[in-house]
């Protein structure tokens, strides 16, 4: 046990390091076991071998694509699968079932509730006894109808630091664009007028990796999710994640780091866990 924590420990020192040069790491890296749990849960990743297989069968749906008079939705979908392809399907992927303002689900306002009009966590759980469990980590942008982002415009540490923010007159023309909306959307706060970044619509703001406590917040998510049964997580517009003006914004080293120190703790906790 201790000689992986060990071995651990150097791994993501090394990750926060390339990513937050001008950070604490010791610090950081305390921060960050402590909150997924890792120092309690450390097990030894399995030797590189391919988490799924051409036997494997993804079925991917939406929680409410199957309704049933009287039932909540995610209770008719898991027994619909179990009627119907318990023999065939070993992966069930459940499009985002979080509360949600636009984006059929893509824009979350809440990632540790689901949707009540799908159901519960208990729902949840249930499913993933009976398949391995695919979730959207939708983890570039969050609602801005958020508690994060309501918070950021009242100025509350320490969400007013969550969300990138970036002086209109610069010159952002190098950044791809998967969508046409101006990139920079204009939001009256406490402290005053700010232009947020949003990728992919006005209501979808995009987080603040480049601040090491959004970081330590999607941590404690993943960790939550882990905890509820979710075996493989879909890393939702994951090449947009890190913002460095002068540059396309897409699939920059910081943002292919984030994800290599994602899958380090997601194996150590579980080696059964997949990161896509």
């Amino acid at each position: 046990m201790q000689e992986r924590l060990s071995r651990l420990r150097d791994t993501v020192a090394a990750q926060l390091e390339f990513v937050y040069p001008d950070s604490d790491t010791e610090l950081l890296l305390e921060q960050l076991l402590n909150t997924f749990g890792i120092l309690e849960q450390c097990e030894e990743p399995r030797p590189h071998d391919n988490k799924w297989t051409e036997q494997d069968v993804i079925a991917i749906t939406y929680g409410g694509s199957i309704e049933h008079p009287g039932e909540q939705n995610l209770t008719t979908l898991h027994r619909f699968m179990n009627e119907h392809f318990a023999e065939v399907i070993t992966i069930l992927h459940i499009l985002p079932f979080y509360p949600y303002s636009s984006d059929d689900g893509f824009s979350v306002i809440n990632y540790k509730q689901v949707n009540e009009d799908l159901g519960n966590w208990d729902n949840i759980n249930l499913i993933a006894k009976d398949y391995k469990l695919m979730a959207d980590l939708v983890i570039n942008h969050c609602s801005s109808r958020s508690q994060w982002f309501e918070a950021f415009k009242q100025n509350q540490s320490p969400e007013k630091d969550y969300f990138v923010t970036v002086d209109p007159e610069i010159d952002l023309s190098e950044v791809v664009r998967p969508r046409t909306h101006p990139l920079l959307r204009e939001v009256e706060t406490l402290d005053g007028t700010k232009h947020v970044w949003c990728t992919f619509s006005h209501d979808q703001v995009d987080l603040n990796f480049a601040n090491v406590a959004v970081l330590l917040e999607f941590i404690d998510i993943i960790g939550f999710y882990l905890d509820r049964g979710v075996k493989v997580f879909r890393l939702d517009a994951v090449a947009f994640l890190w913002k460095e003006i002068g540059t396309n914004c897409l699939n920059l080293p910081q943002t292919h780091e984030i994800i290599r120190l994602l899958r380090t703790l997601i194996e150590h906790r579980d080696p059964e866990a997949l990161v896509i």
